[in-house]
């Protein structure tokens, strides 16, 4: 028998793990990029990241609060050589708790979580920087992310015309719009990069380069450029002549400034400085309107993603599955 310490805890029903292919089919683009609208109307979170373990098997606790959604813990395992045995590199969960009481409200696969939050992010900063006239989009990579921003942008963007995917190996271009051929725009695999980057009016890159992979003198007035693929100092997608005649947006200031190369490089250079990124999702947000001055105007946006990203999504995701059980 338990004793009377434990019997209270033993008799709670926790939440059961809600799954990638249970959920994914409930959720939409369109609702995951009003979630991310409607938690930048709140206060700006509270958050911290933790990572132990060592490099072959490393643990990211990352957690968020923000006064009116509550709170989110994802802890997510990271050990690449997992890829060899046919197993995914990257497993955990997202834990959702109430605001008010602190009790917890879900379990959510964060695989779930990271993928719509992450299109989601870039889609919203797109809908309020990008030109509303924009037909063409180029997606540089071909990954798991590039298909994701591919349906993102396609509900978002519902005048888009045209998406092109651009992949150092043409053959996962090809597999990436193969699969996505129930799309309404048309899909192509962009063959040249610098010729795709100069007729697109949205580029959109998730890449791993270390190096610029996208120049400014490819890319033209008006256009708007997404970068998610770097996510550390090292790592960078644009250039200097890109950044410097740009101007720029992130995320979230906590989140990127002083941590992403497209950023840090150009400001430790001199290209740029802090001041010169004009503001973040939450000042887009607030200002309730378009901020582009003008249509020859290239815009720049920074995605960083975040813990107060997961939280949001993890919010969306408890209140659709709420609904559909009712």
């Amino acid at each position: 028998m338990p004793s009377s310490n434990l019997r209270g805890v033993l008799s709670v029903d926790p939440p059961s793990l809600m799954s990638y292919d249970a959920v994914s089919p409930l959720l939409t683009w369109r609702g995951a990029v009003e979630a991310i609208r409607a938690g930048h109307a709140s206060a700006r979170p509270n958050q911290a990241d933790i990572l132990i373990g060592p490099s072959k098997g490393l643990l990211l606790n990352r957690a968020a609060f923000i006064e009116d959604l509550g709170y989110a813990v994802k802890a997510e395992t990271v050990l690449p050589a997992n890829a060899a045995e046919g197993l995914p590199s990257v497993q955990g969960a997202v834990l959702l708790f109430d605001a008010k009481t602190g009790s917890l409200r879900a379990v959510i696969d964060s695989k779930l979580v990271t993928e719509f939050k992450t299109a989601a992010d870039s889609v919203l900063a797109a809908e309020i920087l990008a030109r509303p006239e924009s037909r063409h989009l180029l997606i540089v990579g071909a990954g798991a992310v590039a298909k994701n921003l591919a349906r993102a942008y396609s509900a978002a963007f519902p005048r888009l015309e045209r998406i092109s995917i651009w992949a150092r190996r043409q053959q996962q271009a090809a597999e990436l719009v193969s699969s996505l051929n129930d799309l309404g725009p048309d899909l192509s695999v962009a063959e040249d990069l610098t010729s795709a980057a100069a007729s697109a009016d949205i580029v959109s890159s998730a890449t791993m380069a270390r190096e610029p992979i996208i120049l400014g003198r490819w890319v033209r007035a008006g256009t708007h450029v997404d970068l998610i693929g770097a996510f550390t100092p090292d790592m960078r997608e644009s250039d200097d002549e890109l950044i410097a005649k740009a101007k720029i947006y992130v995320d979230f200031r906590d989140t990127t400034v002083s941590f992403v190369g497209d950023l840090t490089q150009p400001i430790a250079s001199g290209v740029i400085s802090r001041t010169d990124i004009l503001g973040d999702l939450y000042d887009l947000v607030a200002a309730g309107r378009p901020v582009r001055g003008s249509a020859s105007d290239i815009t720049v946006f920074k995605n960083g993603g975040g813990a107060h990203l997961d939280l949001m999504i993890a919010n969306y995701v408890a209140e659709v599955v709420s609904r559909a059980k009712q």
